[in-house]
């Protein structure tokens, strides 16, 4: 059964380990990014290399970004770039088609480099520079964007690191020489160019390896969101007592009386786009506990792999030796539905709970579960598409034979503070906008009170006992061990 790289390409994990790359997915991304500070904060000379390089590009990009007649050409060959699909990490549950980094990228790029970061490059504040600085100021721009970013600008070494490993380890058959664009960038001529490697090659594209210590889960260490939740403390570090007082006191004539949450968040950001050296300050802290960084990040990868390579992988393999999971016949609806019924059946009944925790701890994030669920969907016949968005915002599986033929699935947690709403209504309008005849629901539960709560649910929204909404209850103190089932 073909889930990882090693099984699709022949190689031992054993292998993959030693090289110290992740064993990714070859049927859905897996929610993982690159995280330039790795680089930046490493104490290997290749990556900092590379992070240097990195900047030695943003520095080209910010000089061409004095010209505000820049040609949209030439916008679109410096500034704008794909996303790097092949390593099989991000968002996208359905595969590994993401959006990459579109023309909104490439302008917030043009724009912020010339004039909200000016002093890019030569900063005085930080040690170094750092691209992370662009997700701190535009909205709409975040992890996934930076890591895109990244992954193009350190593509070569990508494609020389995958390429060792390929021409070690690969079967000949199974690796072919691949022609890849923009992969060094030409400062004479002011282009991209091309090159060819010998890479792993599945399904009409190449596949790429990524190190796992330059990969990160949830948020790259600069964030945006750390940066608004820590920015009352960042104008005490500020050594410039007008420039401090200035902050403070327009930070306060942002604020409404009795101000919420929110109204704190929205008067740090208008403060920081208006004092933009904010950033810097903020860039310096996470600098001087960079060591963090490493740590925090290596620990999320770890739980990454325990999670996607060894607790759904195993419950992939339960499903197929213990039920007819992946044999399923029948239209869009029967089949989603009996997948679920097995799904739920495996998890109460035959063990499979136990891939829901890892060190005790149940999954806490719907997207874990998605990932999952698009797992069973292994061999199928239907096209399987998750997030679709048919106009009225995204739905978490589209199951599709044909434009006629649909099944919508949302899959959620109990402990939602949606649950209700979306029961109550959000379906039903993504039926209505994508024409699909039937939707099921699923909904997860950890423990009695989460039972309890969806019960009651359902009997305010007289949905009790209803065939397409489906409880699977995951909790593991009602369970026997596995020594005892």
């Amino acid at each position: 059964m073909n889930i990882y790289f090693s099984d699709f390409f022949g190689v031992s994990r054993g292998q993959l380990k030693k090289y110290g790359a992740f064993n990714i997915s070859l049927l859905a991304d897996l929610p993982l990014f690159v995280d330039p500070f790795l680089l930046f904060n490493s104490k290997k000379p290749k990556y900092r290399d590379l992070h240097d390089r990195m900047i030695e590009y943003l520095r080209f990009l910010k000089e061409k970004s004095a010209d505000e007649n820049l040609p949209r050409g030439l916008l679109d060959a410096w500034y704008r770039f794909p996303e790097v699909q092949q390593n099989w990490f991000g968002f996208c549950g359905k595969s590994n088609r993401g959006h990459g980094l579109g023309t909104a990228f490439a302008d917030a790029l043009y724009s912020n480099l010339g004039k909200i970061f000016g002093s890019f490059g030569a900063e005085q504040i930080t040690k170094g520079s750092h691209l992370e600085k662009l997700c701190l100021i535009r909205a709409g721009v975040g992890r996934d964007n930076i890591s895109d970013f990244t992954n193009n600008l350190i593509l070569a070494f990508l494609l020389e690191y995958t390429q060792t490993f390929a021409t070690r380890f690969v079967a000949p058959e199974l690796r072919r020489p691949c022609a890849v664009r923009k992969v060094h960038f030409n400062y004479v001529t002011e282009s991209w160019e091309s090159a060819t490697f010998i890479l792993p090659f599945y399904k009409d594209d190449y596949v790429l390896l990524t190190p796992k210590d330059i990969l990160t889960k949830d948020d790259t260490w600069i964030n945006k969101s750390d940066l608004i939740d820590d920015f009352e403390s960042i104008p005490y570090a500020i050594a410039n007592e007008a420039l401090r007082a200035q902050i403070n006191n327009y930070f306060r004539n942002m604020l409404p009386r009795n101000p919420t949450r929110r109204d704190e968040n929205e008067a740090a950001f208008r403060t920081i786009q208006q004092f933009p050296e904010t950033i810097d300050f903020y860039i310096k802290q996470k600098e001087d506990t960079g060591e963090r960084a490493v740590s925090i990040s290596s620990e999320r990868v770890q739980f990454s792999e325990r999670l996607y390579l060894d607790h759904f992988g195993e419950l992939a393999l339960l499903l197929k030796e213990k039920t007819g999971f992946y044999t399923i016949p029948g239209n869009t609806y029967d089949d989603a539905l009996q997948r679920v019924m097995f799904f739920k059946d495996v998890i109460e009944n035959k063990g499979g709970h136990r891939f829901f925790y890892i060190d005790g701890s149940p999954l806490e994030r719907e997207e874990d579960l998605h990932i999952l669920y698009r797992m069973t969907w292994y061999a199928t016949r239907s096209d399987v598409t998750t997030e679709a968005n048919d106009g009225r915002g995204p739905v978490d599986f589209k199951i599709s034979r044909g434009s006629r033929e649909k099944t919508l699935v949302e899959f959620k947690l109990a402990k939602s503070s949606h649950l209700e709403r979306n029961l109550e209504r959000q379906t039903k309008v993504y039926e209505k906008a994508s024409d699909a005849s039937r939707s099921i629901r699923v909904i997860v539960y950890f423990t009695a009170a989460e039972k309890g709560r969806v019960q009651s649910i359902l009997q305010k929204l007289k949905l009790r006992d209803r065939e397409d909404i489906v409880l699977v209850d995951a909790r593991k103190d009602n369970k026997p061990s596995g020594s005892k089932a």
